[in-house]
């Protein structure tokens, strides 16, 4: 009896803890994002001469 009280408490927490879980194609967004900024942070800043061309 004890036992199959334990399993369902696990069994609970297993599925609040699925359904905490951020969806697959946010996770997806979130993971490539990162990666950009730290590509971004990676490469070296920008010449003065493509800054002054990029500018109106």
């Amino acid at each position: 009896m004890q036992r199959s009280a334990g399993l369902r408490t696990e069994a609970d927490a297993y599925r609040l803890a699925v359904s905490a879980r951020l969806p697959r194609a946010l996770r997806a967004r979130l993971r490539w994002t990162l990666v950009e900024v730290g590509l971004r942070l990676a490469s070296p800043p920008p010449s003065a001469s493509r800054t002054a061309i990029a500018l109106p």
